[in-house]
């Protein structure tokens, strides 16, 4: 091969090992997953009780997530052929970044800020659209409900997102409001959907269907009990954007490797005859050309790394309810039962509490509490 193609597949590859597949330290890339690690311990922390660590820790990843990637390195980095897309500072998915906005509602309605509860259920339902799609309206029933709810008891008109509510209902349909309700529980239940990376080149984001084991809710107070279905599936929201079902592909990056796999192949083939059957020095360098050319494009192939990020938020429920009870003020002692399909109690759990004159009472019990 002539000085000419040394220095050239030399120079491109040095090219290539610069420009592409920079490292990320175990520190930077725990810094890049700051927000995944937060969302998981404040879920915890709000299971447990823990509201002061549960505000700390969402409202330090909400920033993370509210913010803008444009000028974020690793998001640039991502898109690079040569880097992962696991190389990006978490955002998460939307279901996700719901979530987040869903629980930080609860506990300002839990500090008596029922307005600024409203203004994260409706920055929850913002993740939830896609304009590019076409989808302007968020689909999750309780986001609506939640909405509508906290405007009938600030004194407002919460008809139209009570309507959206009851029109985007799969499971079951929310009940009229009660502005007289003054103890707003919370339920979750269930492990929510899994990530896994799918396709040729692990390109495909797709997800495992979470549990559905604790389908119905049975909330007693003294005298009164309550039976609530789930209003919202997290598997469903995983899988869809305005109930149109998405498959996450990373077709450029896919599309790319297998290009240049099959380029390179062709040029090798290509080359190898050319250099075989030349009779002279200039025939054979033009076919050793090409076997380099081949080679640096296999090489490229083999660099490029489209798969999916499956990073995940891990202890996510997948069934989300809801239900408002009216009751004198004092201590109370309530029991949720959350049964299977055949009525039978998988799980119970007992909630000591005081209702105050003037405010509600606001309570989160999951299935999954510790």
């Amino acid at each position: 091969m002539s000085a000419f193609w040394r220095t050239s597949i030399g120079s491109f590859l040095l090219a290539l090992l610069l420009a592409g597949c920079a490292s990320v330290s175990p520190e930077e890339q725990a810094h890049r997953n700051r927000a995944l690690t937060q969302f998981q311990s404040g879920a915890t922390a709000l299971r447990n009780g823990n509201y002061s660590a549960a505000k700390a820790d969402l409202d330090a990843a909400l920033l993370v997530i509210g913010g803008s990637s444009a000028g974020d390195a690793s998001a640039r980095e991502s898109r690079s052929y040569f880097n992962e897309e696991s190389v990006k500072t978490f955002r998460g998915e939307p279901y996700e970044r719901v979530m987040a906005y869903y629980y930080r509602g609860i506990l300002y309605w839990m500090d008596g800020q029922p307005d600024n509860a409203r203004a994260a259920f409706r920055s929850a339902a913002v993740q939830d659209q896609n304009p590019e799609l076409g989808i302007n309206q968020a689909d999750w029933v309780l986001l609506d409900y939640l909405d509508g709810l906290a405007s009938a008891k600030l004194g407002g008109d919460g008809s139209d997102a009570y309507r959206r509510s009851v029109a985007e209902a799969r499971l079951n349909k929310p009940p009229p409001y009660d502005v007289q309700a003054n103890v707003l529980v919370f339920l979750e239940m269930g492990q929510g959907p899994t990530k896994y990376a799918a396709g040729e080149y692990g390109e495909q984001l797709r997800f495992r269907p979470g549990s559905a084991s604790d389908p119905i809710a049975v909330v007693r107070v003294g005298s009164v009990e309550a039976k609530v279905g789930p209003y919202d599936d997290l598997t469903y929201q995983a899988t869809t954007r305005g109930g149109r079902v998405m498959d996450h592909v990373l077709q450029g990056k896919a599309v790319f490797k297998k290009t240049t796999d099959a380029l390179g192949t062709g040029a090798i083939i290509a080359g190898a005859g050319v250099a075989i059957a030349g009779d002279s020095n200039a025939t054979r360098n033009v076919g050793l050309g090409l076997v380099a050319a081949g080679v640096i494009s296999k090489i490229v192939s083999a660099a490029t790394t489209p798969a999916a990020d499956t990073r995940q938020w891990s202890n996510l429920p997948n069934l989300l309810s809801f239900v408002a009870l009216k009751l004198p003020p004092g201590q109370h002692h309530m029991t949720v039962d959350f049964q299977g399909p055949n009525g039978e109690t998988r799980v119970t759990r007992q909630v000591h509490f005081e209702v105050i004159p003037g405010r509600d009472t606001v309570l989160f019990v999951s299935d999954r509490n510790t």
